[in-house]
């Protein structure tokens, strides 16, 4: 592969242009500098930075750089999460992290895909966002270490409910091969179990009867967990000073937000991304529209889901506890208008919007000041105590 170059022309300007294709035991390297190069592939060991860097070196000499020109760069968003971004730009080198499902493909039913052949497609792609096609893909925005590091308590209190309630759902299903409903499990159900009998009165298998008490002591691990987790999750909120937890204070204080809420928006969203319009906050978790117009065919598709699913499962939840403790507010009152009262499909499609106008409501309230018109506040020490001591903290007291 030879070089072609125009002697009226200086390099002082032009850029070296680089794409990841990121595996978990090598790394595909894609290099250019536009003007009709063709591509300059490597690969290299994955995680191999020493060897990075040489290649960048051997790049810049090949497309005739000086040793100080820029580089810039992009790789896919995926399991290697942010740490290779931070180490580039500790390096100088501006690096973009690119939304995978944003990426252009051929749209025909069979195409080729290889590393190769996804390393050209995107270094071409980042020729073209620097020209300045800035909506030509959708780029992740790199949290600080420390906002990534505070996400991790609430995703874990997450992810070990769903693996509780995975637990939960095998038990049922195991006593439900035996004809047998249960309607809970309890911290009784060691003793419960043994009283169980068939539909024809025969006791359980033993076997079984072991598998289920496994299962049961596996539940009973999640299960303190989970409550550990939130007790240092209501400490943080009691005593720590800093601007984020007064943001969940904030946002505890509107009656029908509770601590996993209050806190799962703040460090998702508020405590450190900026928004300049409600149309970005509704696109960050994919609660904006998608119409389908192309000539004579018209039809809604739905949200696009393209954003962050931790706060896009709450938000929905949190829309039908405001429509419940909060009736007189005026979000309330407008989904009540349009949607209470025309069936099922429509309250559905309803309560979807409500939670993109929550969410809205909520970043304007943390930004301003000014609650959700006609909407009640509560007590949030009350509310956080209550959790503490496992009461039922009862709303309507809260307000008062």
């Amino acid at each position: 592969m030879t070089a072609t170059h125009d002697v009226n022309c200086t390099t002082s300007s032009v850029h070296l242009h680089l794409a990841f294709e990121l595996g978990w035991s090598q790394w595909k390297l894609a290099f250019t500098i536009g003007h009709g190069q063709p591509p300059r592939l490597r690969t290299i060991a994955a995680r191999d930075l020493e060897r990075l860097l040489q290649e960048i070196a051997k790049a810049k000499r090949r497309f005739a750089l000086p040793e100080n020109a820029n580089v810039l760069s992009c790789f896919e968003a995926g399991r290697d999460g942010f740490w290779l971004h931070r180490w580039l730009t500790s390096q100088g080198i501006r690096n973009v992290i690119v939304d995978s499902a944003s990426i252009e493909v051929n749209r025909r039913k069979r195409r080729a895909k290889s590393d190769r052949l996804d390393a050209v497609k995107l270094v071409t792609m980042l020729l073209r966002y620097h020209a300045g096609e800035h909506k030509l893909w959708s780029v992740v925005r790199v949290p600080a270490p420390a906002d990534e590091d505070r996400r991790q308590l609430h995703r874990e209190i997450i992810a070990i409910q769903d693996e509780r309630t995975q637990h939960v759902n095998r038990i049922k299903a195991f006593l439900a091969s035996q004809g047998i409903a249960l309607a809970a499990v309890t911290k009784d159900f060691p003793k419960v179990l043994p009283g169980l009998r068939c539909c024809d009165g025969s006791p359980l298998g033993a076997d079984l009867e072991q598998r289920m008490l496994r299962e049961f002591a596996r539940w009973q691990l999640c299960d303190q967990q989970i409550r550990e987790l939130e007790a240092e999750r209501r400490k943080r909120i009691r005593c720590d000073d800093t601007p984020h937890v007064d943001k969940v204070r904030c946002l505890l204080e509107l009656l029908g937000v509770g601590p996993t809420g209050a806190w799962l928006l703040v460090y998702e969203l508020f405590a450190w991304r900026a928004f300049t319009n409600r149309r970005q906050v509704g696109a960050v978790v994919g609660l904006t529209p998608t119409p389908f117009d192309s000539g004579e065919r018209r039809r809604e598709q739905g949200i696009s889901k393209a954003g962050n699913k931790h706060v896009r499962r709450l938000l929905i939840e949190l829309a039908w506890y405001w429509l419940r403790w909060q009736p007189d507010s005026a979000l309330s009152q407008w989904y009540n208008r349009r949607f209470a009262f025309h069936g099922k499909r429509a309250r559905k499609v309803g309560i979807v919007a409500l939670a993109r106008k929550l969410l809205i409501a909520f970043w304007r309230y943390l930004e301003t000041g000014e609650a959700p018109p006609g909407a009640r506040l509560a007590n949030w020490k009350a509310k956080v105590n209550a959790k503490a001591t496992g009461a039922s903290a009862n709303p309507r007291k809260l307000a008062g």
